[in-house]
């Protein structure tokens, strides 16, 4: 008896090891914001399933998406907490595994369009997830998503010495490590991941030292490359683009009248019927919801835009016009304030660490959180093209909530672990 006793406290101790260490303050403010915004998420979809001025017994297919977030939400927490188990150095030694292993799963996905594979499903003409079988159940991987961990361990490693950042020719190294699954995931296609990578390159290669003019001439170089992806895009690809621009009543007018901008705009001929009932009818009702949410908003549960079938996704991409629509302005200010608590904390982590590996996967992990925010929000608002990517912590999803959370315990490992020393301090 005494020892089933002494085994449960030990496997507390264990749990909660991850509070012990240094700068406890910016890493316990950092899960605080982290799992006010899972609740958040979590609670802006059961509303989406149980609104409030709707009858309980009426059919809603988000009544259980609740449940599966708070199912992810846990599987995350596991993930958190074994991020904490693991020294990050040997995750370091083993990144480019790692990094090769997720090439490899994005790899399946491309064969898929040449062989039938029964565990590769297309949803929306896209081929995104891995249908995968477990105890019973079917569960789905997005390897995109594991991509934006693995790419910023196998980054940071590589950029961990001076050498590989500080002349031109090695920068070629670190622009072909985010080419090559760019390139893969535009194929399925996934375009907010694209998006995501080039700026996350761009912040690490600053943080680490690379020179100026070698940055500028990368991404002169990216720009070379952009006509490229572009001609590769599908016209729906094209259209999430465009949109953005689309918006001006003056640029319609002069696709409609003029084909061959159409022809590059859209990847057709343009219409402006089409633009509002087909081509621009997300981005047109995300402003609505956004807009109708006022100072306060309709409040929990509540507002057309919750019970109606007006915005779809609006669990997914679109949860923060969702947001705005039940709390209104206050309520995106609480929810981009959590996101400024995040970063500030990452950052802290980041100064306070010596060792050249942790500091470079701390930047690379808070730019991956602020610009999947931007592009968020700004979609959400017409400033940025309708891509596909997830609000971080918030949005329905199990491989984008699960790698999140798991980022966030690699964090804390980082912000608990003792600096990287190889002499004493002066």
């Amino acid at each position: 008896m005494r020892f089933a006793n002494y085994r449960i406290f030990c496997y507390f101790a264990a749990m909660f090891d991850f509070l012990q260490g240094r700068l406890l303050p910016a890493r316990l403010s950092l899960l605080v914001a982290v799992l006010a915004l899972v609740a958040i998420g979590i609670l802006t979809i059961y509303s989406l399933g149980h609104p409030a001025d709707t009858a309980p017994t009426q059919s809603n297919k988000f009544a259980d998406q609740w449940k599966k977030q708070t199912q992810y939400a846990i599987v995350g927490f596991g993930a958190f907490l074994a991020l904490n188990w693991v020294n990050y150095r040997r995750l370091g030694a083993v990144s480019g595994w790692l990094y090769a292993a997720t090439l490899l799963l994005l790899a399946i996905l491309l064969l898929d369009k040449y062989i039938d594979l029964p565990f590769v499903p297309v949803v929306n003409n896209s081929r995104r997830w891995l249908r995968i079988g477990l105890a019973g159940r079917f569960v789905q991987l997005q390897p995109s998503e594991i991509c934006k961990l693995t790419y910023v361990l196998a980054l940071a490693w590589y950029l961990r010495y001076r050498s590989n950042y500080r002349n031109l020719s090695s920068l070629l190294g670190p622009f072909l490590l985010t080419v090559l699954p760019m390139i893969l995931i535009l194929k399925e296609p996934d375009l907010g991941t694209v998006l995501l990578m080039m700026p996350v390159l761009f912040t690490m290669l600053f943080v680490a030292g690379a020179k100026g003019k070698h940055l500028l001439m990368v991404m002169l170089l990216a720009l070379c490359v952009s006509p490229l992806l572009w001609n590769k895009m599908d016209k729906y690809q094209r259209l999430r683009i465009s949109s953005v621009a689309l918006q001006s009543k003056w640029l319609q007018d002069k696709a409609q009248h003029h084909p061959w901008l159409g022809k590059i705009l859209v990847g057709t001929t343009f219409s402006t019927q089409k633009w509002e009932s087909n081509w621009g009818y997300h981005l047109i009702r995300s402003k609505y919801a956004v807009a109708s949410g006022g100072l306060t908003g309709y409040g929990f549960g509540k507002g057309p835009f919750v019970k109606n079938n007006f915005l779809p996704e609006r669990h997914n991409d679109f949860i923060f016009a969702v947001i705005a629509h039940q709390w209104g302005f206050v309520g995106c200010m609480v929810i981009l304030g959590l996101y400024v608590i995040i970063t500030i904390c990452i950052l802290e982590i980041a100064a306070s660490n010596s060792d050249p590996f942790a500091k470079l996967l701390a930047v690379g992990i808070a730019a991956t959180f602020a610009v999947e925010v931007l592009v968020n929000v700004g979609m959400t608002l017409g400033l940025m093209p309708i891509t596909g990517l997830t609000l971080p912590f918030v949005s329905h999803g199990g491989s984008s909530l699960v790698v999140s959370l798991a980022s966030v315990g690699l964090l804390n490992n980082l912000g608990r672990s003792w600096p990287f020393t190889v002499a004493p301090k002066t």
